[in-house]
């Protein structure tokens, strides 16, 4: 069955290039994202892993714990690492899970279950294998995307949904499109005009159920 967004993620033990960990013992308290490819030392791949690592700082003021998945082996993600290293400028310092027999990919419902890898495979065979999962602190999945091989990943996207879901758990708001932090957030129409007014100090009417408000900073 596909896991859905309030799913509590399975609690796996795996494999990393950072050594065996529970997925639930990893998270902790914070927020996390896992995510996948379908092969090591493969150019958008390369590319991707780089930008994550480039955000480390952006990661850490968010209380974020980020995890890659590749179907190859952990020795092969340290050596991959010096690539992404190489072309990023950025250290790396994130594990990789080595799900070489696809066990996090069909629990997370990134390929079907009866699905194996052949010998001498290729990126191809794994290509469904190419998804972003953010999951909150309570262990449940917050926000799936899902992505071709020939499309590199927008972590700068990622990075604003992260920032959205985690001031929308805060204040119990939502969030229009295109939103930013600092930017209106939505009063949700469970919320009475005095209450949001009480709140806000003033509200945006804009429609009868479309009502934006500013945050305190």
């Amino acid at each position: 069955m596909a896991l859905r967004i309030n799913d509590e993620i399975p609690n796996l033990t795996v494999e990393t290039d950072h050594g065996t960990l529970s997925l639930h013992d990893w998270i902790g308290d914070s927020w996390a994202i896992l995510f996948s490819h379908p092969k090591d030392f493969t150019p958008v791949c390369t590319t991707e892993f780089g930008a994550v690592a480039r955000l480390a700082d952006e990661w850490e003021k968010r209380g974020t714990k980020v995890m890659g998945i590749s179907v190859d082996s952990a020795e092969e993600h340290k050596k991959w690492k010096g690539d992404i290293e190489a072309t990023s400028g950025a250290k790396a310092g994130f594990p990789i899970i080595a799900d070489e027999d696809l066990t996090v990919a069909k629990e997370f419902d990134m390929l079907p279950a009866e699905y194996v890898l052949p010998d001498g495979r290729t990126p191809a065979d794994s290509a469904t294998v190419r998804v972003v999962f953010i999951i909150g602190p309570d262990k449940k999945l917050k926000l799936s995307m899902t992505y071709p091989m020939n499309v590199g990943r927008n972590f700068g996207e990622v990075l604003r949904a992260l920032d959205a879901l985690q001031t929308a758990a805060k204040e119990n708001i939502a969030t229009p499109a295109d939103w930013t932090v600092g930017e209106d957030v939505i009063v949700p129409t469970s919320v009475s005009d005095e209450d949001a007014i009480a709140k806000y100090g003033k509200i945006d009417t804009v429609l009868p159920y479309l009502r934006k408000a500013q945050l305190a900073s």
